[in-house]
C-alpha cells in the first residue's frame, strides 16, 4: 500500500499535475467528482436556454426571438437536462458512494470508469456545437418523433443522432461497472439483502440502463439510416410507420423516466432515517418495490401515445398498468413517512429537500395518475398540464434528490462543513421558485395551453408571467447553490464527528442495535472499508 501511495504521488507531481490527475485518474471519487461538477455544468447550461423561453412566453406575443429558435431552445433545454444533467449526477453519486457502501477498495473496471467519463464533454460538445451549423441545432422537441426529425430535419440532426450514441455508450460502460462492483466486490460477509438501499437503487437502474439504452442507439440508427440511406422505417410515403418511432422511442423513454428518480430514492431514503433519528421503515420493501417499480417501466410506454389511435383495449391495458405502477411508489412514500412517524426529526438542509422531495414528488405522481385515464388524457395531451407533471416529477423529484444527497454527502466528501444557513435559503428559493413555475401551469393546461409554442392567447397571459417570474427565481437561487458549495471547499469549516455520526446508524437513538440496512456500512465490516 505504501509503495502504491508513493508512486501515485511521483505521478501527480509534475509541473501539470492537475491536469493529469483528472485526466488519467481512475480513483473512483475524482471521476465521481468529474460527474457531479460535469453535470451542474450542464444543468446551468440547460438552465440559461429555459430561462430564454421563460423570457420569451413572459407576455403574449413574439418578444426576443423566432419560432424555429424557440423550438431550438426547448429541445436543447430537454436533452441537455436529461442526458446531460440529472444522469451523469447520480452516476457522481454512484461512484463516490458505492465501493465506500460495499466496502470495495475501488469500482470494478476504474479505466473504463475513466473513459466512460470522458466521452460525455466530447459528445456534448458535439451537442451543442449544432447551434453553430447552417440550419441551426435540433429543433424537433427532446423526443425527437419521426418524420420530423428525419424528413424536415437541419443537416445538423447526424451530429445530433452521433452524440446520442456517445452518451449511450457512456451509460452503458457506467452501468456495467457499477453491476460488476456491487456483484463481485462487496465486502465477505455482505449479502445482497445487507446493502444500504442507495446501492440498491442503482444495481436496479443500471439494468435497466443495459436494457434500454441498445433502443435508444436503434431508433437512432433507423433515423439516420432514413436521413442519408433512402430507407422508410418511418417514412409512411416510403411504406414506413411514424408512430413505429413512437413505439421504439418511448420504449426507451418510460424506462428512462425511472432512471432518473430511482437513484433520487434510494438517496432519500438516506436522508430521512438519518434527520428522523430512526432505522428506516420496511427495509425489504423498499427493495422490492423498486424492483417492482423497474419491472413495470418497461411495459407502459405506450400511455405516451393514447392519441395516435391505437384500438381500445391496448388503452385499456397501458392504462390499468400504468395505475397499477402507482402501487410499488405508494409502498415508498408510505415507508419514508412511517421512518418519519414519532422520530426526532431535525430539519438540516438535506431532510428539507427530502421532505420536499416527498411531498411534490407525490403531487407529480397525482397528476400522472390523470394523465394515465386514456379518456381524459385526450383533454391533457401536449398541452402545459403535462409539462407541469414531468417537472414535478424530474425537478422536485430527481433534482431536488441530488439536492439533498449533495448537502448529506458533501461534508463527508469534501471535509468541510457548507453554511446552512445560506443553504437553507436555498432550499427556501428554489422551492417556492420550483412552485411559482410549474404549479400554475397545471391550470393553463387544463385551459387548453398547447406546450412547444412561442406565442399564446391573451387568456394565459397571467399565468405565463407568474410561470417567468417563478423560473427567474429558481434559476438565479442555482448561482447561490454554487456560491456555497465553492465557499466550503475554499474556506469551509472542518466537518465535525456528528456529520459521521449522522450517516452512521445513530445508535444514540435507537436503544437496540439497528439492522444493517440502516448503516452505510454494517458495524463489522467497517474494519474492512477501504476509505
Amino acid at each position: 500500500m505504501a509503495e502504491a501511495t508513493a508512486s501515485t504521488h511521483i505521478e501527480h507531481s509534475g509541473p501539470d499535475a492537475g491536469i493529469t490527475r483528472w485526466l488519467y485518474t481512475t480513483n473512483h471519487k475524482d471521476i465521481g467528482t468529474l460527474y457531479l461538477w460535469f453535470s451542474f455544468l450542464m444543468f446551468l447550461f440547460g438552465g440559461v436556454l429555459a430561462l430564454v423561453v421563460r423570457a420569451e412566453l413572459f407576455q403574449p406575443g413574439l418578444q426576443f426571438i423566432e419560432p424555429q429558435l424557440f423550438n431550438q431552445m426547448t429541445t436543447m433545454h430537454g436533452l441537455i437536462m436529461v442526458f446531460g444533467a440529472i444522469m451523469p449526477a447520480f452516476v457522481g453519486f454512484a461512484n463516490w458512494l458505492i465501493p465506500m457502501m460495499v466496502g470495495a477498495p475501488d469500482m470494478a473496471l476504474p479505466r473504463m470508469n475513466n473513459l466512460s467519463f470522458w466521452i460525455l464533454p466530447f459528445a456534448f460538445a458535439m451537442l451543442a456545437s449544432t447551434f453553430l451549423m447552417p440550419g441551426g441545432a435540433p429543433d424537433f422537441g427532446w423526443t425527437f418523433y419521426a418524420p420530423l426529425s428525419t424528413t424536415y430535419a437541419p443537416d445538423s440532426v447526424t451530429f445530433f443522432i452521433l452524440a446520442i450514441h456517445l452518451m449511450g455508450a457512456s451509460s452503458i460502460m457506467g452501468s456495467i461497472n457499477i453491476i460488476a462492483t456491487i456483484l463481485n466486490m462487496r465486502t465477505p460477509g455482505m449479502k445482497l439483502m445487507d446493502m444500504p438501499l442507495f446501492v440498491w437503487s442503482w444495481l436496479i437502474t443500471a439494468y435497466l440502463l443495459i436494457a434500454v439504452m441498445p433502443v435508444l442507439a436503434g431508433v437512432v440508427t433507423m433515423m439516420l439510416f432514413d436521413i442519408h440511406f433512402g430507407t422508410s422505417f418511418f417514412n409512411a410515403a416510403g411504406g414506413g410507420d411514424p408512430v413505429l418511432f413512437q413505439h421504439v422511442f418511448w420504449f426507451f423513454g418510460h424506462p428512462e423516466v425511472y432512471i432518473m428518480i430511482l437513484p433520487a430514492f434510494g438517496i432519500v431514503s438516506h436522508v430521512i432515517p438519518a434527520f428522523s433519528r430512526k432505522p428506516l421503515f420496511g427495509y425489504s420493501s423498499m427493495v422490492y418495490a423498486m424492483a417492482a417499480i423497474a419491472i413495470m417501466s418497461m411495459v407502459v410506454w405506450a400511455h405516451h401515445m393514447f392519441t395516435v389511435g391505437m384500438p381500445t383495449v391496448a388503452q385499456l391495458i397501458f392504462m390499468y398498468l400504468t395505475m397499477l405502477i402507482a402501487v410499488p411508489t405508494g409502498v415508498k412514500v408510505f415507508n419514508w413517512i412511517s421512518t418519519m412517524w414519532r422520530g426526532s426529526i431535525t430539519y438540516e438542509t438535506p431532510m428539507m429537500f427530502a421532505i420536499a422531495f416527498i411531498i411534490l414528488f407525490t403531487l407529480g405522481g397525482f397528476t400522472g395518475i390523470m394523465l394515465a385515464i386514456a379518456p381524459a388524457d385526450y383533454q391533457y395531451h401536449d398541452t402545459y398540464f403535462v409539462v407541469a407533471h414531468f417537472h414535478y416529477v424530474l425537478v422536485a423529484g430527481a433534482l431536488f434528490g441530488i439536492f439533498s444527497g449533495i448537502y448529506y454527502w458533501f461534508p463527508k466528501w469534501s471535509g468541510k462543513m457548507y453554511n446552512e444557513g445560506l443553504a437553507k435559503l436555498h432550499f427556501w428559493l428554489s422551492f417556492i421558485g420550483f412552485n411559482l413555475t410549474f404549479f400554475v401551469q397545471h391550470f393553463s393546461g387544463l385551459a387548453g395551453m398547447p406546450r412547444r409554442i412561442p406565442d399564446y392567447a391573451l387568456q394565459f397571459a397571467d399565468f405565463n408571467m407568474i410561470s417567468s417570474i417563478g423560473a427567474y427565481l429558481f434559476g438565479f437561487s442555482q448561482l447561490l447553490f454554487l456560491f456555497i458549495l465553492v465557499s466550503a471547499i475554499r474556506s469551509g469549516k472542518p466537518a465535525t464527528q456528528e456529520v459521521w455520526d449522522n450517516a452512521e446508524g445513530l445508535e444514540w437513538t435507537v436503544p437496540t442495535p439497528a439492522p444493517y440496512h440502516t448503516f452505510e456500512t454494517p458495524p463489522e465490516f467497517k474494519s474492512r472499508r477501504a476509505h
